[in-house]
C-alpha cells in the first residue's frame, strides 16, 4: 500500500475520531487505489490509532475471497459507490453527533450559518423508512442516490453521513461545515 495515502488517511482518520465522527467500533474511510481496487479500514479498527495493517486492500474485479470478510461492515457501500462513481477517490461513513441528531426529526438541512449556507446550500435528509433491513439495502439505496444527485454528502435519518470527494481534504471540509452547522441550529434552537 501507498505509504503518503496511508500517512493521509490516518492524519483524517485521527481528526475525525478526536471530533466524535467516528466511534470506537463504527465508521469507516477508504480509498480508491486503482480502477477496481480500494483500501478500506478492517472491522476491528479503532479509527484513531489507524496504522498500514488497519487497512485491507480489496478488488471489485475479483470474486470476493476471505479478505472482504475482514473488511469494514460498511465495505458493500464503499464498493458500491466506487463501481458507480469514477470520480470517487475517498468514502467515509461517519456519524457526527449534531447532524445525526438533527436527522431524526428533519427531512432536509438548510444551514443559516456562512459557511453552510456558502457551501452546501440545502441537504435533503434520506429516510430510509425501517432499520430492519436496511443493512442489505444500503449500499444500493445510497449509490442510487449518488447516481442520480450531484450532492457528495448523504445525510441519513438515524444513520449517519456518508461523503465521497475526489480530494481527501475537501471530502473532510465538508463533513465538518455540515456537522458545524447542525450544531450551530441545535445551539440557536436552544436560546
Amino acid at each position: 500500500m501507498e505509504k503518503h495515502l496511508i500517512n493521509s488517511i490516518k492524519h483524517i482518520a485521527h481528526s475525525m475520531f478526536q471530533k466524535n465522527y467516528f466511534g470506537v467500533f463504527h465508521g469507516s474511510i477508504s480509498a480508491r487505489t486503482s480502477i477496481h481496487s480500494f483500501i478500506i479500514n478492517k472491522k476491528e479498527t479503532i479509527l484513531d490509532e489507524v496504522t498500514e495493517k488497519s487497512f485491507i486492500e480489496l478488488n471489485c474485479s475479483r470474486s470476493r475471497d476471505y479478505r472482504w470478510n475482514e473488511a469494514s461492515v460498511d465495505v458493500n457501500i464503499h464498493e458500491g459507490i466506487y463501481r458507480a462513481l469514477p470520480n470517487a477517490k475517498y468514502i467515509s461513513y461517519t456519524m457526527p453527533p449534531y447532524a445525526t441528531a438533527y436527522s431524526l426529526y428533519h427531512k432536509e438541512l438548510i444551514p443559516r450559518d456562512y459557511y453552510g449556507h456558502e457551501i452546501l446550500k440545502k441537504i435533503t435528509i434520506f429516510d430510509p423508512k425501517t432499520f430492519q433491513d436496511w443493512h442489505k439495502r444500503a449500499s444500493k439505496e445510497i449509490t442510487n442516490f449518488f447516481v442520480n444527485s450531484n450532492e457528495h454528502l448523504l445525510l441519513i435519518k438515524g444513520f449517519g453521513l456518508i461523503s465521497y470527494d475526489r480530494d481527501l481534504t475537501e471530502m473532510v471540509k465538508k463533513v465538518a461545515i455540515l456537522e458545524n452547522s447542525c450544531r450551530l441550529l441545535t445551539i440557536g434552537a436552544v436560546l
